[in-house]
């Protein structure tokens, strides 16, 4: 059977690696981003380069968005320009951002009107794991939908988890960020009280770095340190907006969140010190600076 024609919305971080890796797998590809520089390298690899979100669509039977947030989401769906305008009946949606359940289900709504197939597709990894064919997708909706992009889906990621209906997928990135963000803000504090007391840095490090607390999460966070290099993989401020989508979730439930409320607070004044464009590791530049 040939390849589905595929289209990909957001060439960012993430959406670049996934249409990277499409390319490599011989898939016919069409490709948006707001921003068409960015586009270019992908039509010298063969890629056709939409004007819209509106004539990507057009083009594919598969439409995958990966941006920044609602906002971002709802401007490549939504309008006259918007993808879901371009699409024909039976196509399939995956949005794999990182965004609101309350959104997500809406946009799955939307294109069941539509009478296309919705799925919310997340994923966890970095760019390197999006150019491999290494991440991994947490997916809400249909039995149906699933099934269609598993060799889509197969290609693009190592493990592919179906959760249940739409939504699903959403909801457990977001669990998923919250408690990562949480991990990385108490490690900023440690880093932070590590330095006012006088304590002996580089020991100190090695101590942690092998201690139960050194998650691959702290790994990558002690390699960008030791490198002074917080070049964005996953960007700070993207943390903080996931953080603050994850305690909205938990006030839907009348749960609190009442760790990663503090830690969205980290965060925020992060951004506040102007490194919200700097990987999520750069917290520990901001901790205890005013």
């Amino acid at each position: 059977m040939s390849k589905p024609r595929v289209a990909v919305l957001g060439l960012g971080i993430m959406g670049g690696g996934m249409a990277t890796r499409l390319l490599s797998a011989g898939f016919a590809l069409s490709v948006y981003n707001r921003s068409r520089e960015r586009a270019e390298k992908f039509a010298q690899a063969g890629a056709f380069v939409a004007a819209s979100p509106r004539e990507a669509a057009s083009r594919a039977e598969i439409v995958i968005s990966m941006v920044a947030d609602d906002v971002a989401s709802r401007s490549v769906w939504l309008g006259e320009d918007g993808a879901l305008a371009g699409a024909e009946a039976g196509s399939l949606f995956l949005e794999s951002s990182t965004l609101s359940v309350d959104w997500v289900r809406e946009l799955a709504a939307v294109a069941t009107e539509k009478k296309c197939e919705f799925l919310d597709a997340p994923v966890t990894g970095t760019k390197p794991h999006a150019a491999t064919g290494e991440l991994f997708f947490m997916v809400g909706g249909s039995s149906a939908g699933f099934a269609r992009a598993r060799d889509v889906l197969s290609v693009l990621g190592r493990e592919v988890v179906y959760l249940g209906p739409n939504g699903s997928g959403a909801l457990l990135k977001l669990i998923n960020n919250f408690v990562c963000g949480v991990q990385a803000a108490s490690f900023a504090e440690a880093m932070s009280l590590i330095r006012l007391s006088g304590l002996d840095r580089e020991k100190s490090v090695s101590v942690l770095a092998n201690s139960a607390l050194a998650s691959p999460l702290i790994k990558r966070m002690l390699t960008a340190m030791s490198a002074d290099d917080f070049t964005p993989n996953f960007p700070l401020k993207l943390m903080t907006k996931d953080i603050g989508y994850a305690i909205h979730e938990g006030v839907r439930f009348g749960l609190p969140l009442q760790t990663a409320a503090p830690a969205f607070e980290v965060f925020k004044h992060a951004v506040g010190q102007g490194l919200g464009d700097q990987d999520f590791s750069a917290v520990v530049k901001s901790v205890g600076k005013k």
